[in-house]
């Protein structure tokens, strides 16, 4: 970054001129007329639904550039530690590069896991008793799981390959859930974790050591029935993990930017080392265009800059991710970690608070479901927001009837977000300029979903850039873990210090309904 910049965004020309045009088009209804669009490959965003203008264009791009956002993305594309706060590079995008550009560790490890998968899928890879493995438990949880578990969702199995179930929450229920109807004997479960230490999937994973126990000595059952994807290869080992069956994830990656390693071996399992190929290849498609386009034709950019202002200027407190695809029903989730964790900041790169907010809430729904639920406050509730409309343009299965009232129904959403209603009785009326984006996808393919995920990405750390925000540490959940940890001995009967009064209360009550 730029020594010459000043410490926080509103002290740039830029973000007070940003201020005054915000003034002035409060009141103004509906969005700012014409058609703003953008093209990058499969993906094409329409922008024109949002609250801006030609005025307000060009202010943001000033304020990207002002900003210092060229050099920021060339520092991390280029392996800086953009990461200061751990003295790390964020160099996620290594993990897709194509043979000849990317690093030989890289390649030779993406091979390697590759490998894996086909033998897996081939019924190559057997357990202790000789049986082919027929399912696989990933077992992580955050980055770890999000990632694989919405690509599966989204790009589906092919039936050729093991079934593969995630296991990421640490209730009970959970686990009994993921492991029913499955057979040890046919059953792999794959570790992934960074430090192998995360709770969760530590506890996790020692109790299906246990259910893995009956077929036999643990040294044996772990070397043909757990694998792992980590950055603690020597914890890994300890488990029982052979050295084959270990898959590095370097410091490098953080959690939430780990699909593109090991991490995505779901992917290559279920759907095949094809599709995961080319899911990378979207997602570089994106890399080269974030790398090389103009910031006001540069679509991460532009995305991140209309939720500067959404956020900082027209008072969205939230921002809704609307998928108008099944398929891409677990969008939202993994989007509220990426958004939330990397940008959930109220400390500036150089340690001083910020004075502006930054990542908004996010959440959303499965549409048209949604419709039916919480779009009522959308239209007619008083709460500020902004919306990602998602679908795409051909469908996913044979039913074109159905995809055309998807289609209306996504359109119509958003043009009534926009244009509102205003005539009739009172309690009929919709407001209307509601801020949204409507991303089209051509369909839903490998490559189309690397490139919509890759954006996000992109779209994450152009907006931190710009807050002057650390998007890659969390350094935010950390305290509960500690806390979780002196619980957990008070609640098994250890001594422990003395905690607050709600929680002692708390504790006295569980303990009485035990």
């Amino acid at each position: 970054m730029s020594p010459s910049r000043p410490e926080g965004p509103e002290q740039l020309p830029a973000w007070r001129r940003l201020g005054e045009l915000a003034r002035a088009l409060r009141h103004a209804p509906g969005a700012g007329g014409g058609v703003f669009s953008e093209r990058v490959g499969p993906l094409f965003a329409d922008f024109s639904k949002e609250r801006i203008d030609a005025g307000v264009r060009q202010a943001l791009v000033r304020l990207a550039s002002e900003s210092g956002l060229p050099a920021a993305i060339a520092d991390l594309l280029a392996g800086a530690h953009v990461n200061a706060t751990e003295d790390r590079a964020a160099l996620h995008t290594e993990l897709r590069k194509a043979a000849g550009e990317a690093k030989a560790a890289v390649l030779r490890e993406r091979e390697r896991f590759l490998r894996f998968a086909e033998d897996l899928r081939g019924g190559r890879c057997r357990g202790v008793t000789g049986a082919p493995i027929r399912a696989v438990v990933q077992v992580g949880i955050g980055g770890s799981h999000l990632g694989p578990e919405l690509a599966l969702a989204a790009l589906g199995a092919d039936g050729d390959g093991p079934e593969v179930r995630f296991l990421a929450n640490v209730d009970g229920a959970a686990v009994e859930q993921a492991l029913a109807g499955l057979q040890p004997a046919t059953t792999l479960a794959i570790v992934a974790s960074k430090s192998f230490e995360t709770l969760e999937t530590r506890v996790n994973a020692e109790t299906l050591r246990r259910w893995f126990a009956p077929l036999g000595d643990a040294p044996d059952v772990a070397g043909c029935h757990f694998a792992a994807v980590t950055g603690n290869t020597a914890a890994a080992g300890a488990f029982g993990v052979p050295p084959e069956r270990c898959f590095p994830l370097w410091d490098w990656v953080g959690g939430r930017f780990s699909l593109w390693s090991a991490v995505g071996l779901p992917v290559a399992i279920g759907r095949g080392p094809e599709a995961f190929e080319e899911m990378l290849a979207g997602a570089r498609l994106l890399d080269a265009h974030f790398a090389s386009a103009p910031l006001a034709e540069n679509l991460p950019v532009m995305l991140a800059l209309l939720q500067i202002w959404n956020t900082n200027f027209l008072g969205a407190t939230s921002h809704a991710v609307l998928p108008y695809d099944h398929r891409l029903r677990l969008l939202p989730a993994y989007l509220q970690q990426l958004e939330m964790e990397s940008n959930g900041k109220s400390t500036r790169m150089d340690g001083e608070p910020t004075a502006t907010h930054t990542a908004p809430v996010v959440w959303g729904g499965e549409e048209t479901g949604g419709q039916h639920a919480f779009h009522q406050l959308l239209h007619q509730g008083t709460r500020a927001f902004s919306a990602d409309f998602i679908v795409c343009a051909r469908p996913g299965h044979g039913l074109p009837a159905h995809h055309d009232w998807l289609l209306a129904n996504c359109l119509a959403q958003s043009k009534a977000l926009a244009e509102g209603h205003r005539t009739g009785p009172a309690h009929k009326r919709v407001r209307g300029g509601r801020p949204s984006t409507t991303l089209l996808l051509d369909a839903l393919t490998p490559r189309s979903f690397g490139a919509l995920l890759a954006l996000y990405e992109h779209k994450v750390f152009a907006a931190g850039a710009i807050w002057r925000v650390n998007s890659f540490d969390q350094w935010g959940v950390q305290l509960g873990k500690t806390l979780a940890a002196t619980i957990h001995k008070q609640l098994r009967g250890v001594a422990a210090p003395e905690q607050d009064a709600s929680t002692c209360a708390l504790l006295r009550e569980i303990r009485r309904l035990r």
